[in-house]
């Protein structure tokens, strides 16, 4: 039986030591124990962060990675065994065990028992290491390889061959899942299995509810209950417009209930237009058949969504605007060209994100931001809604500002408006 690793060895301060620093070790620990065990961690998909936040972000972001992988594999490993940075240029975290050739159970159980292990432990835990830069971390595939010690070759061409037998198998796992997300969502688009809750949008200096923000949502309790995960599914297998098609209607046909006098709040995108069931006789139809009418109507255009693309959506702004309905920015403030985007836009509303709402009545520094913001809003004719309300403190504050309305799970969480969905 092999001793268990010391947890002091495993919580190093700094980077996870590479593996070519390491070869030395593991050909002496290989030739030692005959057999080579090894679990891989493709973090690939961490790539879009180096893109948009500097290389710095993601050597951060792969380091915790890397711990939280330690941290998994602790109670697993034993005294020889290594977790280290994979081959430069690769991203990857892996995870070598040495154990004796005589050892069954190891290559039965122990190895897949570990990747297992991993796999999960990174799916519940992951968003932790991604955070901030991004909502959710993605799928990061996984696999295994093992070697028995043949002295007639080098132990690194052993090496080399398990990690390339781990990444061979981490692929297949990771077709294999997306070829099962495609099928499970392509099932969800055909029996149209979306429905939507609401989020109310209150008026800040009489708390009573202006409107409500339709939000899709998938089937209770699957993986793809998540806007998150519903739209990333989507984006990866092409199914967007047609998946956002579905919330649209979903968004219109759960406001049949709407309350008297309050908007309806639906997210759009650039392909909206294109829709033939959102065009100008098909929609005002739709509307009727609600009991809805285009005044009662705000789309949402995200800002991040608009940048680069103003001509697209000042398209959809002026076509949507002649039919009657009202446009608000969404996510002002997530992106880098916020005030360019509003004044581009000219939106009916501006929808602060939370990051610049959460702790208000304790930051100054926020509140000059929203004062800024405000002046530039009553310029163009347009009115605030501040996003991610917590607390009544930041509610106060932001009625001393003179932000006319709030949103977020201060005033419940978002749920449907009719009690047969």
């Amino acid at each position: 039986m092999l001793e268990r690793s010391d947890p002091a060895r495993l919580d190093a301060a700094g980077p996870l030591p590479t593996l070519g620093a390491c070869l030395p070790r593991i050909a002496s620990r290989f030739t030692r124990s005959g057999a080579l065990g090894v679990v891989l961690v493709d973090a690939a998909a961490l790539g879009p962060i180096e893109v948009a936040y500097g290389g710095e972000a993601l050597r951060r972001v792969t380091g915790e990675l890397g711990a939280l992988v330690v941290d998994l594999a602790r109670d697993a490993l034993g005294i020889d065994d290594l977790v280290v940075a994979g081959e430069t240029g690769r991203s990857e975290i892996v995870v070598l065990i040495f154990r004796d050739a005589s050892e069954v159970d190891f290559y039965r159980r122990e190895i897949p028992e570990l990747r297992r292990q991993i796999a999960d432990g990174i799916a519940r835990r992951g968003n932790r290491v991604a955070y901030p830069y991004l909502k959710q971390i993605p799928v990061l595939p996984t696999g295994t390889g093992a070697s028995l010690r043949n002295p007639t070759i080098t132990s690194e061409t052993q090496l080399r061959a398990a990690l390339e037998e781990a990444r061979q198998e981490a692929d297949l796992g990771a077709l294999v899942a997306a070829r099962g997300r495609r099928k499970r969502l392509f099932e969800l688009v055909l029996s149209r299995q979306i429905y939507s809750v609401y989020e109310p949008i209150v008026e800040v200096e009489t708390r009573t509810v202006f409107g409500y923000e339709a939000l899709a949502r998938g089937p209770e309790g699957s993986e793809l209950h998540s806007p998150l995960a519903l739209f990333a599914t989507a984006t990866e297998q092409d199914l967007l417009f047609q998946l956002d098609c579905l919330c649209r209607q979903s968004g219109l046909r759960g406001a049949r209930d709407l309350p008297g006098g309050a908007k309806l709040f639906l997210n759009v995108r650039p392909t909206t237009i294109h829709d033939p069931a959102f065009r100008a006789e098909a929609i005002t139809k739709t509307l009727e058949a609600c009991g809805l009418r285009p005044s009662d109507m705000v789309f949402e255009i995200s800002e991040q969504e608009s940048i680069g693309n103003f001509d697209i959506f000042r398209e959809i702004r002026d076509y949507y605007r002649r039919l009657g309905f009202q446009i608000a920015l969404d996510d002002t403030g997530a992106g880098y060209a916020s005030l360019e985007a509003v004044m581009e836009l000219s939106p009916d509303f501006i929808k602060v994100d939370r990051a610049f709402v959460h702790g208000i009545d304790q930051d100054p520094a926020r509140q000059e931001l929203l004062r800024a913001l405000r002046s530039v809003a009553d310029r163009i004719g347009a009115r605030i809604i501040g996003e991610g309300l917590d607390t009544l403190e930041e509610l106060s504050t932001l009625g001393g500002l003179g932000i006319p309305f709030g949103q977020g799970w201060l005033f419940g969480k978002p749920h449907p408006l009719r009690a047969d969905l």
